[in-house]
């Protein structure tokens, strides 16, 4: 699915951002230029790395 029309994006390379450490909106948006064109991917982004950074902290809580 994309994400972001302007810059082209997916939410398979978000993910892939945030598996390898992008964990900051910013920092996204620097390595990948999301939501720096029109902004209406923003709210969509901003989910998936919610959803990502809570996977990740549910995997450090449990292990």
């Amino acid at each position: 699915m994309y994400v972001c029309l302007c810059k082209g994006i997916t939410e398979r390379q978000l993910k892939q951002a945030i598996a390898e450490g992008n964990t900051e909106f910013k920092q996204l948006k620097r390595e990948l230029g999301v939501g720096s064109q029109c902004g209406k991917c923003i709210p969509v982004a901003m989910a998936i790395l919610a959803e990502e950074n809570a996977k990740t902290a549910l995997y450090y809580e449990v292990a």
